[in-house]
């Protein structure tokens, strides 16, 4: 094989690796922007754990606070029944 083809093909076969390269590089930093914009987006839209809990713990003791007066209800009228 010619020096001068050898030459050639190898300059554009390293030019298309470095082009393909600087593509990727270019890609994975637009993916690396969308996933930290992700990250803020569902900080912003989700409750945290603790939340959650806080939140669970409040409608629990309501619930209870409402089974105690219930409970109230049902012995008063059972009281009157008799």
């Amino acid at each position: 094989m010619e020096p001068w083809l050898w030459n050639t093909l190898t300059t554009v076969a390293v030019g298309a690796i470095g082009w393909f390269l600087k593509e990727m590089s270019a890609e994975l930093k637009r993916i690396n922007k969308l996933v930290n914009q992700t990250r803020e987006e569902v900080a912003k839209e989700y409750v945290t754990k603790s939340e959650v809990h806080t939140d669970i713990n409040r409608v629990l003791d309501r619930l209870e606070r409402l089974d105690m007066k219930l409970d109230r209800l049902m012995e008063r009228r059972r009281a009157n029944d008799e």
